[in-house]
Order: C-alpha cells, then sequence, then structure tokens
C-alpha cells in the first residue's frame, strides 16, 4: 500500500519522538508499504516565536500568522523539524528526502480566511504536481514533506513570503495527486472522542457536525477532523481515511488496523 502519514508537532518534538517515528516507517516499509511523511511543528513554531517576542493568536485552531511568523514558519517548519525528522530517519537506515511546497513545485498555496477573518499568511494548498514526490518512491526514498508553500501563479499578488497551511489541512489534497491507498492522521489522542471521552470507531460527515454542534470536537481537533473530512471527499473510496495515535515504534502499522483509531466514512 502507498501510505501518506501525516505527523503532528508534538510526536516529533524530542529525538526519542523522532526515533519512534522513524523505526514505525522502517516497519512499514518492511511490511511492503510505501511511506509519504506530511508533518506539522506547532509546538516548535510556539518556542521560537517566544524566543523572539511573538504572540499567539488562534481562530479554530489556525495560527493567525503575520510577515513576522511567515518567516519563523518557514525557519521552524521548513528548516529545523523537517532536517530532523529526515535525519532520524537516515539514522534508521530509511533513505528520506526532505521537502517543501517549493521544491519541484510540489504543491502551492491560496490565502485562506477563516469565517471572514483574515489569517495573515496562512493559506490553503491550491494546485499540487505529484511528479516530484513519486519520482523519490519510485527511487525507494521516503518523502517529507513541510507544509509550507510559495504563492501559486495568479492566485494573489507576488508575495515574498512563505505561506503557512496547516498540516492536517494540507494532507487531504496531497494525499488525492499522489494517489494514496491510506491516509493516516497520527495523532496524541487515540481517535476522535465522544462526550464521554471514548474512541469513535467511524464517523460520517452527520456525525463530525453533530460533534462539532455540540461542543465536543474543539480546538485544535476542529482542523483535524475538517480535514479528514475533506480528505474522505478528494480520494476514491478505497482509500482509508483515519485519526489514530503516534505513539509507539509501530504506529504507522497499528493505525492500519481496522480496531485503531477513528476512520471517516461517507455519509
Amino acid at each position: 500500500m502507498k501510505l501518506l502519514v501525516k505527523v503532528g508537532g508534538a510526536s516529533i518534538e524530542t529525538l526519542p519522538g523522532r526515533t519512534a517515528l522513524a523505526e514505525s516507517v522502517v516497519k512499514a516499509r518492511a511490511a511492503g508499504h510505501t511511506v509519504v511523511l506530511v508533518h506539522g511543528g506547532g509546538n516548535q513554531i510556539r518556542s521560537l516565536g517566544k524566543r523572539l517576542g511573538l504572540v499567539d493568536r488562534y481562530v479554530d485552531g489556525l495560527r493567525v500568522t503575520d510577515a513576522e511568523t511567515a518567516d519563523v514558519v518557514l525557519m521552524t517548519l521548513g528548516g529545523q523539524v523537517n532536517r530532523e525528522v529526515t535525519a532520524a530517519l537516515q539514522a534508521a537506515g530509511v533513505p528520506a528526502v526532505g521537502l517543501s511546497g517549493a521544491d519541484g513545485h510540489t504543491f502551492t498555496a491560496r490565502r485562506y480566511q477563516r469565517g471572514g477573518v483574515d489569517l495573515g499568511y496562512v493559506g490553503e494548498v491550491a494546485r499540487v504536481e505529484p511528479h516530484l514526490v513519486a519520482t523519490l518512491v519510485g527511487a525507494g526514498y521516503t518523502p517529507v514533506l513541510a507544509t509550507v508553500a510559495p504563492l501559486a501563479p495568479g492566485e494573489d499578488a507576488p508575495s515574498d513570503h512563505f505561506y503557512n497551511v496547516n498540516a492536517d489541512q494540507a494532507a487531504g489534497p496531497l494525499a488525492a495527486a499522489f494517489a494514496v491507498d491510506a491516509l493516516l492522521f497520527l495523532s496524541d489522542v487515540p481517535g476522535v472522542r465522544d462526550g464521554h471521552g471514548h474512541t469513535l470507531p467511524c464517523l460520517t460527515p452527520a456525525q463530525c457536525a453533530d460533534l462539532r454542534r455540540t461542543g465536543v470536537v474543539s480546538g485544535g481537533m476542529i482542523p483535524k477532523v475538517e480535514a479528514a473530512l475533506h480528505a474522505r471527499t478528494a480520494c476514491p473510496p478505497h482509500t482509508t481515511v483515519k485519526i489514530a495515535v503516534a505513539h509507539g515504534d509501530d504506529a504507522i502499522l497499528r493505525a492500519l488496523e481496522p480496531e485503531r483509531g477513528t476512520t471517516f466514512l461517507h455519509d
């Protein structure tokens, strides 16, 4: 199977976390799967921003990104985090290549607004060119994608800044363009929980709407669930779309097990 695995910044913030992820990729590859990684890095951005005196602001779990914050996002995601994850994979024996949206024109962004609120240099995936990723996968490499991207031609006025694309939101369009068999959102929680804290094995769009309306899905889980629903729509019916826990050195293979995590279904 071809897998697109989105990992959150929390699970790769430490060396043990990155090592566990790398071992998970080793085991998935040994089982015959190909893996493309997409990573976030919210905690790392927050940490560097705090050191530089920047103030965090969020709208529905999305970071408001002014020009200074956009530079921090590029330095953190496209630099530090991407290099650290790539190095961890290499250390585990996985041939890996770190990329951003700019590399090979892999993906570009358009400006994104949330409920009429200007989020600054926050983007959503506008166009995807899968050729470079497909070439790397075909040659046996594991691409590691940082979700920072230049503005798509013709989408807006030229910009000197890269756009901060939420990694959850980027995963669906990338999964569809890369024609993967499964899209796994690996998180610090075992899946989407109901009001009693129990992990829900599967969700339809209507059920997700109920959870959002009642406040059960809130904060950073909002863009994650929305992204999974968008991915479910964008990807072919046979593609598995799932939120599962990121912990452990076999997290990817365990996430593929039917009883693990929350699988998103059509209505």
